[in-house]
C-alpha cells in the first residue's frame, strides 16, 4: 500500500527538482502534515504518488514503474480481457440491458444504448477476481502474499484490495498488470490502458443467455450480502434486548 520514502524523495525529485514541499501539496491536493507524516514514517502511500503524478503530468503506470513492488508495471500495461470489461459493468447496468433487450424485441425496435455507471462499482474487486479466475487462484494468492483465506474474502466484500497485492493478483492471473489498480480505483480507466467505450462495446456483444447469467450470479451474490447483514442486525438487536 506504501513506497519507502527515500526512494520517493529520490524521485519526487527527478520529476519536481525545484518545487517545494508546500508547492507540491498545493498543487496535488495533499494537505502538507499528511506528506509530511509519510515520509517520517518511512512510507509514502501510492496514492500520494499518483495525485503528485497527475499534477505534474507525469505518466502515473511510468511513475509507479519506478518502485520495486510495480517495477513491471508500464511493461505489463496490456488491454483488459472481455471478461474484465464485462465484469466492470455495475448490477444496475446489466438489469438495465436485460430490459432494453426485451423491450427492444415487444417493440421490435432495437434496444436503446446507456450510459454506464462510472468505475469502480459496488462490487468492482469480487467480479474482477471472478473474471480472471484460474485454476485455484484464491489459494495461490493466499499462499504467495501470505494472506489468509478469511482476510482475502474481507478485502473483496468490502470492495478493497491493497494496490501490491492487486498487482500480484494480476500477475498470477497472466492478465494487464494495471487492471487491479483500475478496478479498485487507484488509476483510471485510461491512465490503465483500457479503452474508452470498451465496456459498451463489451456488453452488446454479450450473448442474452450469457448476459442474464451473469446477471444472475451477480443478485445471488447481493442476496447473500444482504441476508448476512439481516443476520448480522438480529444478532444486535437481540444483544441490547437482552442487556436491557
Amino acid at each position: 500500500m506504501s513506497v519507502p520514502a527515500k526512494a520517493f524523495t529520490q524521485w519526487l525529485h527527478s520529476v519536481a527538482p525545484d518545487a517545494s514541499t508546500a508547492s507540491v501539496s498545493r498543487l496535488s491536493g495533499i494537505k502538507r502534515s499528511t506528506l509530511a507524516q509519510q515520509l517520517v514514517r518511512g512510507k509514502v502511500a501510492v496514492f500520494t504518488v499518483v495525485s503528485i503524478s497527475r499534477a505534474f503530468d507525469v505518466d502515473v503506470v511510468a511513475a509507479l514503474s519506478v518502485f520495486d513492488k510495480y517495477h513491471d508495471l508500464a511493461s505489463g500495461r496490456l488491454p483488459p480481457t472481455e471478461a474484465e470489461l464485462v465484469s466492470q459493468i455495475s448490477d444496475v447496468d446489466l438489469l438495465r440491458e436485460i430490459v432494453a433487450r426485451n423491450a427492444g424485441e415487444d417493440s421490435l425496435e432495437p434496444a436503446s444504448g446507456h450510459k454506464l455507471a462510472p468505475m469502480p462499482h459496488k462490487t468492482s474487486v469480487r467480479s474482477w477476481i471472478d473474471a480472471i479466475e484460474v485454476p485455484g487462484l484464491r489459494h495461490t494468492i493466499s499462499r504467495d502474499l501470505q494472506m489468509a483465506p478469511q482476510n482475502l474474502s474481507a478485502q473483496l466484500s468490502a470492495n478493497r484490495l491493497p494496490p501490491d497485492v492487486a498487482v500480484q493478483v494480476a500477475r498470477i492471473a497472466g492478465v494487464g498488470l494495471t487492471g487491479g489498480l483500475v478496478v479498485t480505483g487507484i488509476l483510471t480507466p485510461e491512465e490503465g490502458g483500457w479503452p474508452g467505450n470498451a465496456r459498451e462495446k463489451a456488453l452488446h456483444t454479450l450473448g442474452d443467455t450469457d448476459l442474464v447469467t451473469l446477471a444472475a450470479a451477480r443478485l445471488d451474490v447481493l442476496g447473500k450480502a444482504l441476508r448476512r447483514t439481516d443476520q448480522d442486525n438480529e444478532q444486535t438487536n437481540a444483544l441490547w434486548e437482552n442487556l436491557g
